[in-house]
């Protein structure tokens, strides 16, 4: 672990320790209530995931088209936070979903499409731990498939009526709510660089470990 990443990993946890007492100053909703302060750790893990997606494909796209090895590590590290941060965000939804509206879960474009997202992610770490060889250049696709999706569920609420706001609700939101919003978006996105480096390193190892291995084969 270099020393970035372990700073970026005590900035993180000691905001992520403060952030319950800065979400509690924010104000309440003036229809959800309490329940609305979810929202704080759910806008930032959903962001999160989209940009893990991006990441994931776009470096995919690198592997297939550039013939860059190294940019498969990073593919492998960003769908793993995507998995990762899918999980949050879909876990956070419904709790908030089903105290503020009574539903656990509707079947709307946006839901939708963001499942769909996270389980192509989950298929492709599958894929890429039990395919075999050749799995590498069929996940990368995989990943653009994750990748295209990607826009589409970020403007689906401004197209089709949903339960989630459209885009242009965040930046006007009021400072003593937009401030812990990107305080707590701050906090998940140090977290998710520290991880995803780490994990880019780890990949980059295990290959180094796995040529050496097949030269003694060879030798």
């Amino acid at each position: 672990m270099t020393r970035v990443q372990q700073l970026q990993l005590a900035l993180a946890g000691a905001m992520l320790a403060v952030a319950p007492w800065i979400i509690d100053g924010a104000p309440y909703e003036s229809t959800m209530g309490l329940v609305q302060k979810i929202f704080y750790f759910h806008m930032p893990s959903a962001w999160l995931f989209l940009i893990a997606a991006l990441v994931a494909g776009v470096a995919s796209a690198r592997f297939l088209f550039g013939r860059a090895p190294s940019a498969d590590y990073w593919a492998v590290a960003a769908a793993e936070m995507a998995v990762v941060f899918g999980i949050i965000t879909l876990v956070t939804g419904p709790l908030w979903a089903r105290k503020a509206w009574g539903l656990w879960w509707v079947w709307d474009a946006r839901l939708t499409s963001s499942l769909i997202l996270w389980l192509i992610f989950v298929a492709y770490l599958l894929l890429r731990r039990f395919g075999g060889p050749g799995s590498d250049k069929l996940g990368a696709g995989m990943a653009l498939f994750g990748l295209v999706n990607v826009p589409f569920i970020f403007v689906s609420v401004n197209v089709w009526r949903t339960l989630h706001p459209q885009t242009s609700v965040v930046p006007t939101l009021p400072v003593e709510m937009g401030a812990p919003l990107w305080f707590c978006l701050t906090a998940f996105l140090l977290l998710f660089l520290a991880l995803m480096s780490m994990r880019a390193g780890l990949a980059r190892q295990r290959a180094r470990i796995e040529a050496l291995y097949l030269s003694e084969e060879e030798a």
